[in-house]
């Protein structure tokens, strides 16, 4: 008969091989989720105290009548029904944002990839005519380069002056309500670099074979962007216009710097965003623009939620069957 071995005196027991094997591991994933949290904590800490707390206090105020320099006053739901039955300029700043959406996100995407497909093509020069294309998208909607295209676009500006030669005399776009909305688009489609750098990068995932395949089949160029280009790019084209779109409703620089801050001539330039700066900043109604802030991001959040919803009977995804 067997007795059990006997640990000598003063001598801690030792660990079964297989109880230190459980339980190293398990002590290892503990140590690892704790330096994960430490690296994470930074960023953690920037987003409650840089987005999140600001959208709880922003959220708090457009309840409240808040000028800036008195305590908020608690009015519960009179500045989201006075934005929407009572104030005009609101509905007029709507109309002109949702306008320029229209007319700029799709300009801009066809610019975009049709020199994205140009500069597929060229063999010499391309990281020169890529980096020249990129440039303006380089210097952002800054005010500086809004200034300038208003003084181009401005009365005895150059394009006034050169339309002026031809017998055209139009005083000036951005003087015109008819034309000063078109004046900001048009910036905004100059702009075209950074979506054409992903239609190019999409474009160049294409397989050749089926270019080749569609020739040998007599597809003309035209049949083959739509056949082929169009259906294999369409995730791309979605990214970007999502992307552009969100862009478009929040912006305010070109339009600030092309009316002076105005929204003129006749509210035709009044985006949303100019409008909420001027209840915000101009007028210290903080507690109304706080509620124009929060109806901006539910609308963003319901046109991208649209195209999202929409995307499943156009966006072609290689890898899905029976698509």
């Amino acid at each position: 008969m067997t007795t059990p071995t006997q640990t000598p005196p003063g001598t801690a027991p030792r660990a079964h091989p297989r109880t230190a094997a459980v339980h190293k591991p398990a002590r290892s994933r503990r140590e690892q989720q704790g330096a994960a949290w430490v690296f994470l904590s930074p960023w953690a800490i920037g987003a409650a105290v840089l987005t999140l707390l600001p959208m709880a206090i922003s959220l708090y105020l457009s309840f409240t009548d808040y000028d800036l320099f008195n305590s908020p006053h608690w009015v519960g739901l009179r500045n989201y029904t006075q934005m929407f039955t009572e104030d005009p300029r609101f509905w007029r700043s709507v109309g002109s944002t949702l306008l320029y959406v229209v007319i700029a996100v799709p300009l801009q995407l066809a610019l975009a990839l049709t020199v994205a497909i140009a500069l597929k093509s060229v063999k010499a020069g391309k990281g020169f005519y890529r980096s020249a294309f990129y440039a303006p998208s380089l210097l952002g909607a800054s005010m500086s380069i809004a200034l300038v295209w208003r003084a181009i676009f401005n009365d005895g500006g150059t394009v006034d002056n050169l339309l002026s030669a031809v017998g055209i005399h139009t005083g000036g776009w951005v003087n015109r309500p008819g034309w000063a909305l078109l004046t900001v688009a048009l910036l905004t489609v100059w702009q075209f670099g950074a979506p054409m750098v992903i239609f190019l990068a999409g474009l160049q995932q294409i397989p050749a074979e089926l270019y080749e395949a569609a020739s040998v089949d007599g597809a003309g160029k035209w049949r083959q962007f739509r056949s082929i280009t169009l259906p294999m790019l369409s995730p791309v084209l979605f990214f970007n216009l999502v992307l552009q779109t969100i862009q478009a409703f929040q912006v305010f620089t070109p339009a600030f710097a092309v009316s002076g801050g105005k929204g003129g001539p006749a509210d035709s330039t009044l985006f949303y965003t100019l409008y909420l700066y001027d209840r915000g900043f101009v007028a210290s109604h903080m507690g109304y623009a706080s509620a124009m802030a929060w109806v901006l991001l539910l609308a963003i959040a319901l046109v991208t939620a649209v195209l999202f919803r929409t995307s499943r009977t156009w966006v072609f995804y290689a890898n899905e069957e029976g698509r």
